[in-house]
């Protein structure tokens, strides 16, 4: 039995865990995100996380001794959210506005020991630059159906890696959890240590 429980369904966070050798436990809450419009996106990723994280806190009772770990990543250019693309014409146009620009990832992270009531949440934020691409190269990729289910359209941790000329920040924050800073909290926030 795990004192962590992920409450997410993405195979990337799960990896980034099991990397960390933590033994944790998956719930999932099904329950379709609000609408959320804060001043800022660093507010809504972590009002998301937290929402994510909440949901499956309902599911388990107040009196468990557990320490849930929710997420929420999303790719933003000029102010602009870019989710899951809707189908392969949305990964085109997605794909088209990061070409030869830079964008940023940002990942809202909310950590709650549910006894003790304690929470943190924090939003990490890493800068990634594309190369220029051209349409052929776009089209090529989106017949992968590797962006399909990918904030933004891609995945850095796959074929879309070739894509990404340099990177300003966490790279695991890209690939979905801001591994160093969740190490940090889990640590001095809730006695948690990886080694």
């Amino acid at each position: 039995m795990s004192d962590l429980i992920l409450a997410s369904g993405s195979p990337r966070r799960q990896e980034l865990l099991r990397m960390l050798e933590l033994h944790f436990e998956v719930m999932v809450d099904k329950t379709p995100e609000p609408d959320i419009s804060f001043a800022s996106i660093e507010e809504d990723v972590c009002a998301l996380a937290r929402f994510k994280g909440e949901n499956v806190i309902k599911n388990l009772g107040e009196n468990t001794d557990k320490i849930v770990i929710a997420a929420d990543t999303v790719v933003a250019i000029g102010g602009k959210v870019l989710g899951k693309p809707e189908d392969e014409e949305d990964a085109f146009q997605m794909l088209s506005a990061l070409s030869g620009n830079m964008h940023n990832v940002l990942t809202g992270v909310f950590v709650k020991d549910i006894r003790s009531g304690k929470e943190i949440s924090f939003c990490e934020k890493t800068e990634v630059f594309f190369k220029k691409l051209d349409i052929n190269e776009i089209k090529d990729y989106i017949r992968t159906k590797e962006p399909m289910d990918k904030a933004g359209s891609y995945g850095i941790q796959n074929l879309g890696s070739v894509f990404v000329e340099k990177i300003n920040g966490d790279y695991f924050n890209v690939v979905g959890l801001p591994v160093s800073k969740l190490a940090n909290v889990l640590k001095a926030d809730f006695g948690i240590k990886i080694f």
